[in-house]
Parts: C-alpha cells; structure tokens; sequence
C-alpha cells in the first residue's frame, strides 16, 4: 500500500512478514527472532553492519523491528527527502541480506541478553507460563524470543555426534540468493580463518546455516506486505504515487516468491485437560491477580460486528451494576479489564484480568464466581437497542475524528493488517468501524447470534484460571502444595482442576442482585461540529488570556487539526505538596483516593473518549482532561468539585495504601537500568525523597490526617493552565474559574514553586555504587552522566544537541552491537529536575559489572574524539541539518502540541518557540564548538568536566566462566606436557573460550580428555586458579579508579551541591496589559 501525505516532513515504510515464532523448527526456539536481528547486519548492497542505522540518524531517522507469534515487522522512519535512498537499504533485507558469519555469536549474545533482560518480567514468564500449559506438541508451546542456548542446542548435539565438520562458512553455505541488483561492494558472506570464532566456530555455523536454510524457506514476496508513506515532494525523484509505485516495484521486486501461504494455526492450544483448571503461579513482583482465559473462534473474520468486543463491553465495564463496582465494593479488587485477544493467525482467547487485593486474593475464588455469574446474567438478559447503537455510534466517531500518528507506526499498523480478512477497500476502517445488526447479514458479521453463540462456550468447563501472587502468600493458601518449574523463566507453578462444588456454583444462574447491565451513556457526544476557518499559518504558541493572584490562564484555539477534542492542563502548584517525606506520600495517597472515587463515573466518559489524569509531582498535582469537547465541562466540572470535596474514607484509605506500598516495592523489583537512572536523578534534584522514606512514612498515615493535608495542600496554590482545542476563550475563562473556586492563593512566587536541579561541581569525577534489591536479577546498570549547563544559554543548548546527535547512534553501534555489553544501550540529552539544567547521559545494562561498563564508555568516547576531530564538512552539516529536521518537524495531532506547549506553560519558562529559534540558530554552530564542548565537558581526560556516574551492582552469583586468555594459558601448558592421545580432533571440538564456557563444561570435557593420562590430574587443578588469573572481561573484581571521588553518604554529597538558578519566563510576551499580580 502507497499512502501519499503533501503535508508530511517524515516518511515511513514497513514490511510485514507473515512468519512469526510459531513457524520456528522445534528443535530451534527463537529462530525467527535471531532472523530479525541479524537481517539489519547489512546486505549485498549495502555490507557496513550500521549503514542502514548510520543513514537514518543522519537524515531525522530511526528504526525498528519486532517478531511476534506470526509475524515479523521491520519497519523505519526518515525525512522524507532521503525516502529513495533509506529504502533502497531497506529492500537489501528481503532479498540479499548478507547473514554475515562475523555477526553470529554477537546475535546469539543479542538474542541470549534480550531474553535475560525479561528474566525478571512477570509479564514474560506468565506469558511463557501459559504457553507451556498448552496440549503438547501445539505450536503455540514455543519458547519465542529464544536464547543462545536454544538456538545452539541443535547445532551442539551434532557436534557431540562427530557430524559437524570445522569447515568455513563460505563452504557451508554462501549469501543466501544471489541479488538480481547490482552490488556496489563483493558479498563479505564468508570469513577468512582469521576472523576465526567471531561466526561461533562450528556450532555458530550450523547456527547460521540453518536460519539461512529456514529464512530460503520461510521468507518470500508472497507472505510480504509493504506499506510506504510519503509526501510526494521532488527530491530523489518521488513526486507522486505512481513514482513511488515504480521505486517501490523496482527495489522489492528482486524478492523471491515461492508461492507460499500464509501460515495459520489450525487447532486450540487447549483441551479438557488444560481446561476447568486452576494454575497457581508465584511472581517476582509483590502483587495478588487472576486472570480467567477462554479459547474462542479466531475473530478477525467478524470484522463488521465483532461479537466479542461487544461481550467485552459489559464484562470490562465499571459503572454501576459491573463486576468492578461490586467486587470494589467488596475491598476485594483495584482494577479490571478484558478484551478478546489474537494471539495468532488462526488463535484467539478471551481474557479477564483482575487485580486483587489482599483480601480480594484470599477471596479469589468468590471473585472468580462473580464472572461466571456475570456472564450468566449476559445469557439470561435481553440487550437493550441503545447497547449495541452506542458501539456504533462511538465506533464511528472515533473513526472519523481519528487524527494523524507517527508515521512508522501507521505503515506498521497498515502493513500488518493486510494480511487480515477483510475486503481491501475496507482495510483501513474495517479494524475500527462497528455495523449495526439489525437487517445486517453480509460477510464478516455474526450479529447477536454470534454473541450468544460465544457467550454459551464462556462456561467454567472451558475456562482457565491464573491466580499470581508471591510464593510466601501463595503458602498462606496451599501450604502443601507441590510445585513444578518452567523450563524457561523457572516459573513456579501447580495445576488444579476445578473442584466440583465450585463448578457447580459457577454453572448456576447469577444469584448477585448488585450486578446488571449498564444504562444509556450520557457522555457519547452529539456535536462534533468544527468551525474551521482560513488562517494564514497555525500559530506556534498560546496567548495568555487571563492572570490573577491564584492562576495564570493560556488558551490557544485549535487552528491547523480541526477536530471536535480539547485539552485542559491544569498545574496545581503548593509548597505543602512536597514538603517532606510524609508530606510527598499524603499527596500521592490524595491522588490515588481522588481516582479510586471518580471510577464509576469517569469509566462513561472514557468510553465517550474524554479521559482524565490526577496525578502528583515535586511540587504539587497535576490534572490533565482531554477528548470530544462536546461534554468536557461535565467532566472538568466533576473532576474538580472531587479533588476538593473529597471525603476520605477509611477502607479505601487501606485499599489505596496497601496499592502504594506495592508500587513502591515493586520498583526496585524492575529492570537495573531503571534504578540507576532513578539513583542519578535523585541525586541531582533538590526537592526529591527517596522511595524508601516513602515506604516509612506509608504505614502510620490516617484518615484524619490525609484530610487535613488536602485542606492545606489546596489553602496555598498557584494554578497554571494551558486549554487548547476546540474551545474559545471564554470556555477556557470558565474552566479556570471552576479551577480557583474553593481554593486559596500562595504566598510564595512562581520561580519559588518551580522545581531546583543540584549541579555537580565542575572539575569533579563521582561516583555512587549500590547492591540490586533483586537478589535473582543478573543484570547489574550504568548510568553515566556528564553537565554541560544551563538551556538558558542557547550556543550551549543546540551544540549539546548536536553533539548528543553525533554520538547516539555509534553509542548503540560500538558498545551493543559490536562489544556486546548488553541489550539496553542508549546515549541522550538528560534535562534535570526543573527543566533549565541538562546534560549527556550513557545507559548501560548489562551481566558485566559496572565499573566494566564504565571503562567501555570511556573507551568509547576516546574512541568519538578521533572521530569528531576527523569528521568531514559534509558529514558535521549532515548531523546539523538531521537536528534541524527534527525541530522544525510538524506536529501530527492535538496531543502532540499540547505536550510542546505544557511544558513550557508548567515550567514557567513560556519560551514556546525554541525549537523554531534554534533551528535558526544552528546554522552558526560550528565543528569546533562541538569538539570544544566534548573536549572541555564529556572527554574522560578533560579537566573540567562535571561526572557522575551511578553504578547498580547485581547480587546475583554467576557461574565462573572460562575467558580466551584462560583457555589460551591451559592450552599452552596441556602442549608443554606434550600428553599422548591429545589429538587435533580434541582441541577442535573443545569449548571455546570465546564463547566464555563455563568452568564445569570446560573442566568436565578436559576431564574426559586428561583424566586417566599421566600429569593429566596436575594440569586439571589448575583451571580454577587460570580462571580466576585470567578473568572474562567485565566480569573480575573492581579496582578503585585513581581521579574518581566515590560517594559513600548520598545525603551529605546531595547536601554539598549547588541548587540550579531558576530561569524564570524566558520571554515575556505582553498579551495582558502588566499586571498588578
């Protein structure tokens, strides 16, 4: 599909494969996972391993790819006057990606760290959980993302076997199929001996010979679909469809079509003995849930009315009448949802997902009773017409008024629904659109039949449910059961079937007064009605349209997006909001008691598409509503009369701590890079209280005490709001004068209320070390930060962006792609607590210890001074002008422009047209001032730099491994005893210490070669001691570095910084006369 956009800046294109993991061999999990990683390790065309990345960086671009159960999509973005050239490296993948050997086993290690990067993810292992619950043999069983040892497994049985031969890979097997394009460089498809294990010696060969045998099988034009984005502009020759339909057929027609089908799953994963089960699952999170699964008809056939959408309707509501206003009630449950699900083509299930409380968790079984009942009560009732109409109507609205997104991820959702069942003139609609059933009976409907077709199979005999908690609350209710693991993950499981006298419960009719079916929804809206007029240009900022002692009022009326939506930002700003510990959790408890009493009503408006937030920060709160404008009022008018007329209550008080108290926990239950990168901002924002102070505080805080922080909280605010959208002034005026009613004016001054940054001191080198709170988390983080000032200074502004631009992509490149240092790596500006301070942060997670991790960076970045001080007028204008690109680049919709705007409206910096006056600016920034500032402020070896680098040290004890240096220093001395029988075969088909062995493997297999020769044993005790002589880099003890300060009392370092200067409005733009206040 060819989409032209005449006012787009950014074009796209994504290809959707239809193989996905499900298609993997058995004997090779992950297999089409490894295929898309190392597709982007260059092609015949194009053979540098980051050409393709390099070139979009330059150009405004990135890049991305994902593999799902039966697809995989690669997709990119770029300015669109380098469309021809960004997808002329594209096309290179499908038809003569190069597979290079020397890329194997950094892929294998690629793959290996993405799957232990979701080790620790309850989101990953129950996934994987309910996969390996499956009927044995189903497809659906498989273990998709893959790790080095399921996609080596097969290649090292037939090792063990004697039938792999050390050949090179240029003998087993060449770039896959000859390119039918003209190649401007040989194919580098074969390795000298030189490059040695770098392809992972015999077993990485067969690795890669067998994705090149599955990728010539599985990848081919007839399960691809394209979808190309771009604004029609004449540069590199796009000037209209039908030339992008000639480029398009000239780059992607080389690719091979062997006529294959796209696969589809032909039988349920699921049987009578995977169904009527309970399966007790423990977690790595501290949190109590249940979901319930039923396996239903593929649903994306019934596109026109989508029977089970509407059955998910009433089970997912949360008005009145629903499971959640009930069990909610009950103090059982904190949320709900469900939906239908397409796991794959071919595979769909229905879902309920309920978080539980303590209480809820201990009664889970009733709570499981209540669905069953619920949907009895479905079977039993008759839909009311204005049921189903509301979809419709909803449905349509939102269809209509759906503005522009990204354009990568609108030609990856329109390459990935290609291949749905729909007719092609309805592909874009037929996902969103609902058809009314009356009179209704064309092809890809079902109607109501359908609905109670399904609703009669959503019985407790076909059901499965999940209950997930820790093991230590698991225990409380089972205490004898027996556990089993999953193969993968580990995770902890056991599988009970349905007791009788609860299947005979669930079957019965519902016996639960307090649940019916919901009533009309007064928040679908009736005027959708725009009045568009012509305007020269959009204007790039808000005015202020109204300023008094307790709020400051921005408007800006819609005038480039048309649409019948609005936004409402209001910034509640109190110097008793974050004034300590206790005083931080007493307003977050605000929040989450505002939200939990707004449920019921806000669920209609959600589904109206008006949405609200009520969340804090350092400061105060922050209370954002946005959607159709045509009921907005009612919803600012419900949210606000509740934020202050809140009554605390004590039993939500406890339901809303003990969710408190989990969230905090859970944090440092998360990924490393997440706690270093937390570390580092403490540590450099004045007005921030750790999580720890915070769980303290959590368990002594009253109700009478939460009421009366709220009545201090609201006595002294500052307001700032920004309305924006399809409202006029005087309906922004009223908004702000709902805002102020009931509350009082602060005595401090906006610049007072505004959050402070704590510099590091130039000239310093510090560095803060802490243990991972997860004691199973392998993963240890690097957060490494450097000042470079204060965003005030423009020269010092877009210079930092564009030496952040220069160093990005090679960041990824040399410290994940080439050195392997771990799957999370990123290089980007960092803007610190209050927005006016930034600087250049570097994230590395990582199984290798941080202080390695930290001499890779610094590497690095020597390695960048070569470069910087070489980089050629052509190249230093390329980075300036992708910067450019990227600030001048339009909006796509609403939302987009008013996040610009609110930054700038909350900040109190109101310099709203900094991107436009920077992307002027650039053009007098020169290569010097870019080598100067990294010089001077990023260099490892300057003299005034300000460093800080966080290091979150994994707990978690690693197998010795065996490095190259060891192996090399006990292959040495095993020739010096020139031992009979120690064969050239044996020291081929020994571990190889590239791949870093572990210690057993490597001492077991020389055990069997040395263990019953003379001096044999001698050579044997010695591996321990060479292993720990010769460690595997980044793996050894740390040394203190000589220059690096190390910060031993966070409190007494955070004590001694400077507080940043508040910069105050940055323009004054004299839309009121001056005021008095």
């Amino acid at each position: 599909m060819l989409v032209h956009d005449s006012k787009a800046d950014k074009a796209a294109a994504s290809l959707d494969v239809a193989v996905g993991h499900l298609d993997d061999p058995v004997d090779m999990p992950g297999l089409a996972h490894f295929c898309e990683h190392l597709l982007f390790m260059g092609t015949e065309q194009f053979p540098r391993e980051n050409e393709y990345s390099e070139f979009l960086a330059k150009n405004n671009g990135n890049s991305n790819a994902y593999t799902s159960t039966s697809n995989t999509n690669y997709y990119f973005n770029v300015a669109t006057s380098a469309l021809s050239p960004a997808l002329e490296r594209f096309a290179g993948f499908f038809h003569s990606p190069l597979f290079a050997p020397s890329c194997t086993s950094r892929e294998l290690n690629a793959v290996d760290s993405e799957h232990k990067k979701n080790h620790q993810s309850d989101t990953w292992r129950i996934f994987q959980l309910g996969k390996h619950l499956s009927v044995p043999g189903h497809p659906w069983r498989k273990f998709g993302s893959g790790n080095r040892e399921s996609l080596s497994e097969a290649a090292k049985r037939l090792k063990a076997k004697g039938r792999l031969e050390n050949t090179q890979n240029g003998h087993l097997a060449p770039s896959p199929i000859p390119s039918r394009l003209s190649s401007p460089a040989p194919s580098i498809s074969s390795v000298d001996s030189g490059e040695a294990e770098a392809d992972g010696g015999a077993v990485g060969r067969e690795t890669r010979r067998r994705l090149i045998e599955w990728w010539s099988k599985e990848y081919c034009a007839s399960r691809m679909r394209l979808c190309i984005l771009g604004n029609g502009k004449r540069l590199f020759v796009i000037q209209s469809l039908d030339e992008l339909a000639i480029l398009a057929s000239k780059l992607f027609s080389p690719i091979v079509n062997r006529g294959a089908t796209l696969p589809m799953v032909s039988s349920s994963p699921v049987g009578p003995d995977e169904q009527g089960t309970l399966v007790a699952t423990q977690t790595i999170m501290t949190f109590h849930a249940l979901e319930i699964t039923f396996p239903v008809e593929w649903q994306p056939p019934f596109w026109r009315h989508k029977p089970m959408s509407f059955i998910s309707h009433f089970v997912g509501h949360e008005g009145p009448g629903s499971i959640h206003s009930y069990l909610k009630k009950k103090g059982w449950i904190t949320a709900l949802s469900c939906a239908s699900q397409n796991l794959a083509r071919g595979l769909s299930t229905f879902k309920v997902t309920i978080h539980l409380t303590m209480d809820g968790f201990k009664n889970h079984r009733e709570v499981s009773l209540t669905v069953f009942k619920y949907l009895a009560l479905l079977r039993d009732s008759q839909f009311e017409g204005f049921h189903q109409h509301e979809m419709v109507t909803l449905a349509h609205t939102r269809f209509r008024f759906k503005e522009k997104i990204r354009p990568d991820s609108y030609a990856t959702w329109v390459a990935e629904h290609m291949t749905r069942p729909v007719p092609p003139e309805l592909m874009l609609s037929a996902q969103a659109l609902l058809w009314d059933w009356d009179g209704d009976d064309l092809p890809g409907g079902g109607g109501e039949a359908k609905v109670r077709a399904y609703l009669d199979a959503l019985r407790v005999e076909n059901a499965r449910v999940m209950l997930m908690a820790k093991g230590t609350d698991h225990a409380k209710l089972a205490p004898n059961a027996v556990w089993q693991k999953e193969p993968w993950y580990g995770t902890e499981y056991y599988v009970e079937k349905f007791d009788d006298a609860f299947i005979q419960r669930a079957q019965g009719p519902n016996d639960i007064k307090e649940l019916y079916l919901p009533g009309p929804n007064k928040f679908v809206p009736t005027n959708v009605e725009v009045e568009k007029r012509e305007v020269p240009e959009p204007l790039k900022r808000p005015h202020l349209i109204r300023e008094t002692p307790l709020s400051v009022l921005w408007h800006k009326k819609d005038d480039q997006f048309w649409v019948p939506k609005a936004h409402a930002v209001i910034d509640l700003r109190s110097p008793f909001g974050n004034a300590s510990p206790r005083a931080a959790i007493l307003t977050r408890l605000y929040s989450d008691i505002v939200n939990d009493s707004l449920t019921e009503f806000a669920y209609d408006a959600s589904l109206g598409m008006l949405e609200y937030n009520f969340i804090p920060h350092s400061n105060g709160l922050y209370v954002a509503m946005n959607g159709f404008n045509d009921k907005m009022s009612v919803l600012v008018k419900a949210v606000l009369e509740k934020m202050k007329g809140i009554v605390v209550a004590a039993d939500r008080l406890a339901v809303m701590k003990e969710q408190a108290k989990r969230d905090l926990e859970n944090f440092f239950l998360g990924q490393s890079y997440s706690l270093s990168d937390y570390y580092g901002r403490y540590i450099m924002a004045q007005q921030q209280w750790t999580l720890d102070k915070l769980l303290q505080e959590l368990p002594s805080v009253t109700t009478e005490e939460l009421q009366q922080h709220i009545k201090l909280l609201l006595s002294e605010v500052q307001l700032r709001i920004l309305v924006t959208g399809n409202l006029y002034k005087d309906e922004a005026v009223k908004i702000a004068e709902m805002a102020e009613e009931g509350l009082g004016s602060s005595k401090l001054t906006p610049s007072e209320l505004n959050d402070r940054a704590l510099i590091l001191p130039r000239a310093s080198n510090h560095t803060w070390t802490s243990v991972i709170p997860n004691p199973n988390q392998a993963n240890s983080a690097l957060t490494y930060y450097v000042h470079l000032g204060s965003i005030v200074d423009q020269h010092l502004r877009v210079t930092s962006a564009i030496l952040t631009q220069i160093l990005q992509e090679p960041a990824f490149n040399v410290l994940r792609t080439k050195e392997q240092l771990g799957y999370i790596v990123s290089c980007s500006g960092w803007l610190l607590a209050g927005q006016s301070e930034k600087g250049l942060r570097i994230v590395v997670q990582s199984e290798k210890r941080p202080w390695y991790l930290e001499d890779r960076v610094e590497a690095f970045l020597e390695e960048m001074k070569t470069t910087i001080e070489e980089m050629t007028p052509e190249v230093f204008a390329e980075h300036k002008e992708s910067v450019k690109k990227r600030w001048t680049e339009a909006e796509k919709n609403l939302t987009e422009e008013v996040t610009r705007l609110a930054v700038h409206v909350t900040n109190g910096q109101w310099d709203f047209l900094r991107n436009e006056k920077d992307a002027e600016f650039i053009a007098q920034v020169t290569k010097e001032d870019v080598l100067r500032m990294f010089l001077n402020d990023v260099h490892p070896a300057s003299k005034t730099r300000a460093k800080l680098s966080v290091h979150m040290q994994s707990q978690k004890p690693r197998q010795p491994r065996v490095s190259s240096a060891a192996a090399e220093a006990f292959a040495v001395l095993v020739r010096e005893k020139a031992i009979p029988g120690v064969t050239e075969a044996a020291w081929n088909d020994a571990p190889k210490g590239e791949d870093h062995p572990q210690l057993p493997e490597f001492v077991k297999y020389w055990t069997d070669i040395l263990g019953d020769k003379v001096g044999g044993r001698e050579l044997l005790t010695m591996i321990p001691e060479l292993v720990t002589r010769y460690p595997v880099p980044g793996e050894g003890e740390d040394i203190p570095r000589p220059g690096v300060t190390y910060i031993t009392d966070i409190e007494a370092f955070r004590r001694g910084l400077v507080a940043s200067a508040d910069p105050g409005p940055m323009v004054q733009w004299n839309d009121l006369p001056i005021s008095k206040f």
